[in-house]
């Protein structure tokens, strides 16, 4: 239904699909990140808000996730969870700078230690935007609402194509939460061409020569 005869009619319940599609990218985001302390309880406490059977089962082997298990799969000189490492034709530079005046236009302040183009921080950002596109729905601001979807199409297609091999690497590595957290992540991502340094496989356990690390 339409009420202007141009744009969508907004109510209520696309308000809270939009914060339940919020709920989903913060628990994958949350999922990437370094355990810490109080982690768990987070990652426990968002498991409880999806309905995602996959994300379900990502948070709950992850109920005795280490630091030295996270360091040994994403560590320095191993699986680079970073989009700068997939990206090996353009200028890491300029990715970076692109992605800090991004947040700064949305106001995105993220607590967490990793680098701005870590794929955490990017997927919750995605959260934050599902986030703010809920409230404007919820206000009934069709303007704002579809500035802020357009925004986040535009992330996803600009910045998240590091998830498919990202999540291939950590595939080939052997069975684990951040192997499973990373095919939700992927299967939230269209489908993109990555170019890859000669010799660097999507298949590879390590990132060898593919950039920087975390």
């Amino acid at each position: 239904m339409r009420d202007d005869g141009s744009k969508p009619a907004m109510n209520r319940s696309d308000a809270q699909a939009l914060v339940a599609e919020a709920a989903e990218w913060r628990l994958i985001a949350l999922l990437l990140e370094r355990p810490r302390t109080g982690w768990h309880a987070e990652v426990a406490a968002l498991a409880r808000e999806v309905r995602e059977r996959a994300l379900s089962d990502a948070a709950e082997a992850a109920r005795n996730a280490t630091e030295g298990e996270y360091l040994r799969l994403l560590g320095p000189g191993r699986i680079s969870p970073r989009e700068v490492s997939y990206r090996t034709f353009e200028d890491p530079g300029r990715i970076l700078a692109d992605l800090a005046a991004t947040y700064a236009a949305f106001a995105f302040q993220p607590r967490a230690e990793e680098p701005v183009d870590h794929l955490a921080l990017e997927a919750g950002f995605i959260g934050y935007l599902l986030l703010k596109e809920a409230f404007a729905v919820a206000r009934g601001d069709a303007e704002a609402a579809s500035t802020t979807a357009a925004a986040r199409r535009d992330f996803l297609s600009a910045h998240l194509t590091a998830a498919r091999p990202f999540a291939q690497r950590l595939a080939a590595a052997g069975h684990s939460y951040l192997a499973s957290s990373s095919r939700a992540l992927a299967a939230r991502v269209p489908e993109h061409h990555v170019p890859f340094a000669q010799g660097d496989g999507a298949t590879d356990a390590t990132c060898g020569g593919c950039g920087p690390s975390a």
